[in-house]
């Protein structure tokens, strides 16, 4: 389709006819860095491809991904899957299904995400000079659905593991980004940028979760469980974490009930807990006793136990060994009536001992408030902004409102046509190179965001501002380079 264009795309035609490259061959001088002026990351502008996994499949002309670095790509597009069908539990790349269009010409051999993660890896530690590699994370599956219901089954803690276990140094991670001081180009030479993009489940579910009826324990080791039933469903799901400085640095997250409501939690010292909850639609109360991993934070769990019936179960430790319990609960048939029952945890059969139910004029617990010392957490669920009714927050001694969510390692790209709380504080922001999403890139660009156009293929798809990073198929064109290199595209 012809576009009337700015002064961006006549300079790009001028200057295309001065300079011929034959449109599959790397311009000449492009591993060479660009030297250009140092701008903070959000005003830069990058080359960078589209599928950058496909190499020269069809009648693409990418290259393999270390020849697209070397000639100055800052943009790498991993289209991921996950769960490729329970035969080989992983992350795959793909573009429709795990395998589709991968181009190992000059690539890993394998489709893992693992091995295509450590190609950009060794190219950084060899360029510590070059200009930040934004790495696209593109799922096309969602790795917070019913698949993925905890760290085993590669839920977003595995990915930010994996993130943080290939990259290490070379990792800038978004909870590391100052908007009011964002760092320049120079400041990020040689570090890799990593960003979630495609399936907007696992978009959403990474920038905040949701929930309902939620409880949470400390105990004095700063270690810190969540439980909460879903805001969908009566399946029950648990966070747990550490408390440092008066912040709760969230580490695991699972589902470890599928029929649940109200749930309760205490932890002790050792990081040995107990849960208990009603049985949906019944007057049925559940316990459970796991453990909480002082390394990872992982919950190892015990089978569900009935102990009594009634309703709104609370529970907690009442002695510094944290062997002994007390829980306290409502009557099914008096709703003016509590109950209590004495309990004995024995740690190693992960099970516990309860004697002594009677009545009790005591209140029950407050099951959505811990406190260990000075060290205090209190769950609740409330709106941040955009997001929903049913968000879950976490307020400390120190700090109020703090989401409950995966560790910010990646970034999460907003796209034309997202929701409103995908949009709430990105940086990232795409949309197709197309005359109908101009209007898109250039506002973004003028709010100081970072925006991709995917499918970036002809000089006219040239914007004003251009699009940070033009996601090209044929990053080694004349007319592609000669634009990248007027834009003063970092290198």
């Amino acid at each position: 389709m012809t576009r009337t264009r700015r002064f961006a795309t006549a300079l790009v035609l001028a200057a295309a006819t001065a300079l011929p490259l034959s449109a599959g061959a790397a311009p000449v001088g492009a591993t060479a860095l660009t030297t250009v002026a140092d701008v903070p990351l959000p005003q830069a502008i990058f080359r960078a491809t589209h599928n950058s996994y496909s190499g020269d499949n069809g009648d693409k002309e990418r290259g393999s991904i270390v020849e697209q670095l070397d000639a100055g790509v800052r943009f790498i597009e991993y289209d991921v899957h996950d769960n490729w069908r329970f035969t080989r539990r992983g992350y795959y790349l793909g573009h429709f299904f795990a395998g589709q269009d991968v181009d190992h010409n000059g690539n890993p051999v394998s489709n893992r995400l693992y091995d295509w993660l450590r190609i950009v890896d060794a190219w950084s530690d060899q360029h510590p000079d070059a200009a930040p590699i934004t790495l696209a994370l593109d799922f096309k599956s969602d790795i917070t659905d019913g698949d993925n219901t905890s760290y085993s089954s590669m839920n977003p803690a595995f990915l930010n593991d994996m993130l943080t276990s290939v990259f290490g140094s070379n990792l800038f991670r978004s909870e590391d980004f100052d908007e009011a001081d964002p760092p320049t180009v120079n400041e990020l030479r040689g570090r890799v940028i990593p960003l979630i993009s495609g399936n907007s489940g696992t978009r959403a579910r990474y920038k905040r979760d949701l929930g309902r009826d939620p409880a949470i324990a400390i105990n004095g080791r700063g270690q810190v469980v969540e439980v909460h039933r879903s805001e969908s469903s009566n399946t029950l799901w648990y966070w747990s974490g550490t408390y440092v400085n008066g912040r709760v640095t969230w580490l695991r997250h699972g589902r470890y009930d599928f029929a649940g409501d109200n749930p309760a939690v205490a932890l002790n010292d050792n990081g040995d807990l107990v849960e208990v909850h009603e049985f949906p639609e019944s007057d049925v109360l559940i316990y459970r006793v796991g453990r909480v991993s002082a390394e990872t934070g992982e919950i190892t769990w015990s089978f569900s136990r009935p102990y009594d019936t009634g309703t709104n179960p609370t529970v907690q430790f009442v002695d510094p060994a944290g062997t002994r319990l007390r829980e306290i609960h409502t009557s099914e048939n008096d709703p003016g009536q509590n109950w209590d029952w004495d309990g004995e945890l024995n740690a190693a059969a992960m099970s516990v001992s309860w004697d002594n139910n009677e009545k009790t004029s005591d209140a029950l617990y407050d099951k959505a408030t811990s406190q260990s010392d000075s060290s205090k957490v209190h769950v609740w669920t409330g709106a941040d902004g955009a997001t929903p009714a049913e968000t879950l927050r976490v307020d400390t001694d120190v700090f109020q409102g703090d989401l409950i969510r995966y560790q910010q390692v990646a970034f999460v790209e907003f796209q034309k046509g997202d929701s409103a709380e995908l949009k709430q504080n990105a940086l990232y922001y795409a949309a197709g190179a197309d005359p109908e999403n101009d209007a898109f890139i250039t506002a973004a660009r003028a709010d100081n965001r970072l925006v991709r156009a995917w499918d970036f293929d002809a000089p006219d798809a040239a914007t004003n501002p251009l699009a940070s990073f033009p996601a090209t198929n044929h990053p080694y064109a004349g007319w592609y380079e000669t634009l990248l290199q007027a834009a003063g595209a970092s290198k």
